[in-house]
């Protein structure tokens, strides 16, 4: 039986939609003032550099148009995600036709003013950017960067089971790795306690200059891609034959298979238990329409419509180039505006009837807002995980381990908001303990006698080999208001980078938006780390992410370096309590003597840094005549054996330790407002006694924080890009990050040539550490065995 929502009538109201949709988004490109064209359009209208992308538009306005008729007809709770990157306007236009931009701007008023208002800031100083960025309404995912609007959709749907995400992926796009990997995330989706995610292929056949793959492919090799990957492909294929009115009848009717498919495997779902959930096959939605359709066809003899050529702006019109002005003029009059807007330059209610009402509308679904109904983590302490220790030194233990039981106990006490994310890696990384209150998501087949820890329900997602997947469900989920971390061998973070800078990005402008909630943190754990690569060697070996992101928004990033179970725990429990930042903990997997007790502990990460008494000898009020620094587990480990080292050779000199957990603080306040005062931290560094700090990264790091100090008496024992296979301990040899090395290069700089006995003494060590490893490749007994004997007994 057809409803209003399939008569012709309904239809022609949509086109004007579309057409106002396509109308406002040239306009905002194009002008600064007559936004509607009242009178003949001159260069004082125009902007004086118009920018933005029209290419991806039209095929995402009449998208847009066509999901809000799905929206009303289907009573369907969905929101958008607008995956081709440039084209912000496609949600500003939208938004605007719904009432959601207004009343977030009210500044942005629905008459001819507020209209060139609109226009006006448009990728403009002191604007919008040009993509679907923080500042547009329902946007949810960075137009930034390419590639991830599926594994963002993924993210934000899980426990989200009511939501249909309409995720919109350039023919471009597509071609990215990312993406391709993304086309996996419905082996994790369970049609049970999770939503949807509609993917919307848009191919309109160019990028930038070139053709796309999939646009040029027949298309019943795209069907088969598609089959192979579990989907159910359906296809929408514009005709220059057809009226537009035609055009949206065959949209509509395929759109509402796709729409009645899902709603059945929902139906369906919910009959069943889901812990005996299967993967459904859910359906692919493929549309095809021209590169800048209704644009003019051509320009200058060469296809503007259908071609790359529409990518940007396509006719070459600005303020200070208005020979063909009356062409821009002709575009923008094809839309018919009067039409669209009232005399006052207000839509017509014949338009605004078809937006779905209140929260309904993609503009101003919350889920795109912080989450639809976000709660923080019920966290146990920390302490009652922690290890109990009597003396420095006097246990081994494996921090990940330690930190797998107190997660365990997050996710029982976090049943439905609290997940982890990983490249199949958990189970490497040690956080055995998850694995007893949980298992791994997976809707594809399974084996139990070959396969451990899988079920169509479970709280770890960490199956697929991606690290842009693992990232983007975790960018996912925190941006709907849940919680949880993504733990990776430390080097393959660096895959990542830019993702997580674009994470970043987005904070930062959310941040300065009064109308954005805000979001729980993006924890990241790198572990498998640089310093401990005995198995897999050099390749395996990269701290570089702690520069990349230290160079980053000081108030949004956050780099802990706990070196051992308690400090980890400690963080942990900070790290998920915090809002409006990364962090990056870097922590061990290997066995490690385990070296500060509770109190200990909560001081380093209070303050950051902590003098270790155990291992100083100066009295309170004095001065010591050298400063050993540590952060990171092995740095803590080789620094303390060379203290100890250094102690038995030289008794009577005056030492101070201190340990760094969190190393951002020890910047100046100029620079990060949370940094320590040069008052403070001349106390913990002196002003001028020599440092020897050893740290898990690249040593620059360090200079650029002791730039603005007054010490700079300094020595840094860092990665310095050496590894191969080879033992544990030789492995922090090679970069000179170890007791050896640390103790010689001290003494040399404390004490040049009356030094030279000792300085020889660690030469001999060195060399039969390499002798002992390559005869019998294993470390010497006295690094294996060693223990610490507090320096003040």
């Amino acid at each position: 039986m057809k409803t209003k929502f399939d008569k012709i009538e309904y239809f022609q109201s949509m086109d004007k939609w579309f057409r106002a949709a396509n109308y406002l988004s040239v306009a905002q490109i194009y002008l600064r003032d007559n936004p509607l064209l009242k009178e003949e359009l001159t260069k004082e209208h125009i902007k004086l550099y118009p920018i933005g992308h029209w290419g991806t538009i039209p095929g995402q306005n009449f998208i847009y148009t066509h999901l809000n008729r799905v929206i009303n007809k289907y009573d369907l709770d969905m929101f958008y995600i607008e995956g081709p990157g440039h084209g912000g306007q496609v949600m500003i236009s939208n938004s605007y036709l719904d009432g959601t931009y207004t009343e977030i701007y009210p500044e942005i008023t629905e008459d001819t003013l507020g209209i060139k208002k609109m226009c006006k800031r448009f990728s403009f100083p002191g604007g919008t950017a040009s993509h679907a960025a923080p500042e547009t309404p329902g946007s949810i995912h960075e137009g930034g960067e390419l590639g991830y609007s599926l594994s963002h959709a993924t993210g934000n749907i899980l426990d989200n089971p009511n939501v249909i995400a309409a995720t919109v992926i350039g023919d471009g796009e597509a071609e990215t790795g990312p993406l391709c990997s993304g086309w996996f995330s419905n082996s994790f989706i369970n049609p049970v306690n999770d939503g949807v995610v509609l993917p919307i292929l848009h191919l309109n056949g160019g990028k930038i200059s070139n053709p796309t793959l999939l646009s040029r492919k027949p298309k019943e090799e795209v069907e088969q891609y598609f089959l192979g990957l579990g989907w159910k492909p359906h296809f929408f294929e514009w005709s220059e034959d057809k009226t537009n009115i035609e055009i949206h009848q065959e949209m509509a009717q395929t759109i509402d298979l796709v729409i009645e498919e899902i709603l059945e495997i929902k139906r369906v779902a919910k009959l069943n238990d889901a812990t005996k959930a299967t993967r459904p096959q859910w359906p692919v939605l493929i549309v095809r329409t021209p590169k800048g359709w209704t644009c003019p066809k051509e320009w200058d003899g060469q296809a503007i419509e259908g071609s790359f050529r529409a990518h940007q702006v396509p006719l070459p019109v600005s303020a200070f180039k208005v020979e063909h002005i009356k062409e821009l003029e002709k575009w923008l009059k094809s839309y018919k505006p009067e039409e669209l807007f009232d005399e006052n330059g207000k839509i017509i209610d014949e338009i605004r009837s078809l937006a779905p009402l209140g929260d309904k509308r993609m503009g101003s679904n919350p889920i795109t807002n912080g989450g639809i109904n976000p709660k923080e983590l019920d966290l146990s302490k920390w302490q009652d995980f922690a290890i109990k220790l009597d003396y420095p030194g006097q246990i081994k233990g494996q921090d990940m381990v330690e930190l797998g039981k107190y997660m365990a106990d997050t996710i029982l006490k976090n049943p439905t908001n609290f997940r982890v994310f990983g490249p199949d890696e958990t189970k490497s990384n040690r956080l055995f303990a998850l694995f007893d209150v949980t298992k791994r998501q997976w809707l594809e087949n399974y084996s139990e006698k070959y396969d451990e820890w899988v079920s169509p329900v479970g709280r770890i997602i960490d199956s697929q080999l991606s690290e842009h997947q693992a990232q983007g469900f975790l960018e996912g989920y925190v941006l709907t208001g849940r919680h949880g971390f993504f733990a990776s061998y430390e080097s393959f973070l660096r895959v990542v980078d830019s993702m997580i800078t674009q994470h970043m990005k987005w904070m930062k402008k959310s941040l300065e938006l009064s109308w954005r909630k805000d979001y729980p943190s993006l924890n990241l754990i790198a572990t498998s780390t640089a310093f401990q690569q005995d198995h897999n060697g050099y390749t395996h070996q990269d701290p570089g992410l702690l520069g990349h992101l230290a160079d980053k928004r000081p108030e949004l990033i956050r780099e802990y370096l706990p070196a051992d179970s308690n400090t980890l725990l400690a963080v942990m429990e900070k790290s998920l309590k915090e809002r409006n930042v990364i962090n990056l903990i870097v922590a061990s997997k290997q066995p490690r003597e385990q070296f500060f007790n509770v109190d200990e502990a909560k001081e380093l990460v209070e303050k950051g840094y902590k003098v270790i008494d155990w291992a100083s000898n100066i009295k309170e009020g004095e001065e010591p005549e050298i400063v050993f620094v540590s952060s990171g587990v092995e740095p803590n480990l080789e620094t303390l054996a060379a203290i100890s080292i250094i102690n038995s050779h030289y008794p009577d000199l005056k030492i101070k330790y201190v340990n760094v957990v969190d190393l951002l603080k020890l910047r100046s306040p100029h620079i990060d407002s949370r940094g320590l005062s040069d008052e403070e931290f001349d106390k913990v560094f002196t002003k001028d006694k020599l440092i020897v700090f050893a740290f898990h990264g690249y040593e620059g790091l360090i200079r650029d924080i002791f730039f603005t100090r007054t010490n700079r008496n300094l020595i840094i024992h860092g990665y310095r890009e050496n590894g191969d296979i080879t033992t544990s301990f030789d492995i922090r040899q090679l970069s000179q990050m170890d007791r050896f090395h640390i103790a010689k290069d001290a003494i040399a700089k404390l004490y040049g040539e009356k030094g030279k006995s000792f300085t020889d003494l660690m030469d001999k060590k060195i060399k039969e550490h390499n002798e002992y490893i390559h005869e019998y490749g294993y470390d010497m007994p006295e690094v294996v065995e060693w223990k610490w004997k507090n320096i003040n007994e």
